[in-house]
């Protein structure tokens, strides 16, 4: 899961959009959200549990696409996502986010929806048909209010592919079946936020951590719409994690760390990863047993 080469030169952060998707299990159970297992021989995050994600792609941004499109405008997008300097780009962030869920997840968020024609559509798009032909064939309308931007993550300098990448929250459609690709990702589970962490302790499955920190932050609340009022309510925090190495150790550092040149924390939770027997672990790893 680690591909750091020091000393390498930086190459610019590709944008991409992931989606963490909610759905409610009563209010005694609280909530779970999707994870799909990425391939092992995938070149980022090779066999890790992620949220549906994936770069940012011209066709996003297609006058045929906005066409499809209702519920916020480029200019409101932008804003929600504290990027007002590019509308277009980040219409396009919104698109993306709507697309990587539908092609990993097999989830559309749309106001309505046929299962078989959105089984059928994600087929075609996977062999190279863009989302909009798909809207157009089954005539859906996507819902850019349904997605409410979260956090903004930005790979480190050392790593040879990097992103910056816009995570989204979104309630999950009742009436649409979630399952993994079998292309990109080969597994796929509901879990509660902190029954993934646990598995991830556990060593049952690997989290990489921002999706790890992103499980944590979920943990405080009881219902989605927690999450969702808390995430619109505010900024998505920037968070531009470094690589340190300490006597030997592997640092993840965050913002607010005191090996990291940002001063001030931007996102709750402790301001550092450890790299220990090839797991990462939010703040300090467990002592030896």
């Amino acid at each position: 899961m680690l591909q750091i080469e020091p000393g390498r030169e930086a190459t610019a952060p590709r944008d991409a959009a992931t989606v963490v998707l909610l759905r409610s299990i009563g209010d005694a159970e609280g909530f779970e959200v999707f994870m799909v297992r990425r391939h092992a021989k995938s070149g980022f995050m090779g066999g890790a549990f992620v949220f549906p994600g994936g770069k940012l792609d011209a066709a996003d941004s297609t006058e045929s696409m906005r066409a499809r499109l209702t519920g916020r405008s480029a200019e409101e997008a932008a804003r929600a996502l504290g990027e007002p300097e590019d509308p277009t780009r980040a219409l396009g962030l919104f698109v993306a986010a709507f697309r990587e869920t539908f092609e990993e997840a097999g989830v559309l968020l749309s106001a309505r929806a046929d299962q078989v024609a959105l089984e059928a559509a994600r087929r075609r798009l996977q062999e190279g048909a863009s989302l909009a032909e798909e809207a157009e064939a089954i005539d859906l309308t996507l819902h850019l209010d349904l997605l409410v931007p979260w956090t903004r993550w930005v790979t480190p300098a050392v790593e040879r592919r990097r992103y910056d990448t816009r995570f989204f929250l979104a309630t999950a459609p009742p009436d649409q079946r979630a399952v993994h690709d079998e292309r990109e990702t080969t597994d796929a589970a509901w879990m509660t936020p902190t029954r993934a962490l646990a598995r991830d302790r556990a060593g049952e499955i690997q989290l990489p951590p921002p999706t790890m920190r992103s499980l944590e932050m979920l943990s405080r609340f009881t219902r989605p719409e927690e999450a969702l009022k808390e995430a619109a309510s505010r900024l998505p925090p920037l968070v531009r994690p470094v690589f340190v190495d300490e006597d030997g150790t592997w640092i993840l550092a965050l913002p607010g760390d005191a090996a990291h040149p940002e001063r001030e924390a931007v996102i709750p939770g402790p301001t550092r990863f450890v790299m220990s027997d090839g797991r990462w672990w939010s703040g300090e790893p467990p002592e030896p047993a």
